[in-house]
């Protein structure tokens, strides 16, 4: 009996400037890469690299910019942080996890936005935090 064509399956991603290796979690319980917030009851990551890369490159921290390829363990839904709050539907592929996420590589290459762009993207975020609307639907 043959095994055939595998299905596809979908590459999920998580930017961060945490250094992780292959098979370490990211669990909940962790505070935000990007807000002044306690310990999330979420994993977040997407399916797309342009949202991982975001993820990246507005991480707190000073250690280098990391994205990770991930599996999640158990279910996911859409986050709604970006899907219902920012973007009608999905575009951004942006999902989130109760359970924990599993590092499966590192994508060592990858093409960062602009140095303009990203400061233009920390300003605005800046002013929603300033505006008290920059909040995390946990």
């Amino acid at each position: 009996m043959s095994s055939g064509p595998k299905p596809f399956a979908q590459s999920f991603f998580h930017g961060t400037k945490a250094d992780l290796k292959v098979g370490d979690v990211i669990k909940v319980g962790h505070g935000s890469n990007f807000l002044e917030a306690g310990a999330l009851s979420w994993t977040y990551f997407s399916a797309t690299m342009d949202a991982a890369i975001w993820g990246a490159e507005l991480a707190r921290g000073d250690g280098p910019e990391r994205i990770y390829i991930v599996e999640p363990t158990g279910p996911i839904e859409d986050d709604p942080n970006l899907t219902d709050k920012r973007f009608a539907g999905n575009p951004t592929m942006s999902y989130r996890s109760r359970d924990p996420l599993r590092i499966i590589a590192e994508v060592k290459e990858w093409q960062g936005h602009p140095a303009d762009q990203i400061q233009q993207m920390k300003q605005g975020l800046e002013e929603l935090e300033a505006q008290g609307a920059n909040v995390i639907i946990d």
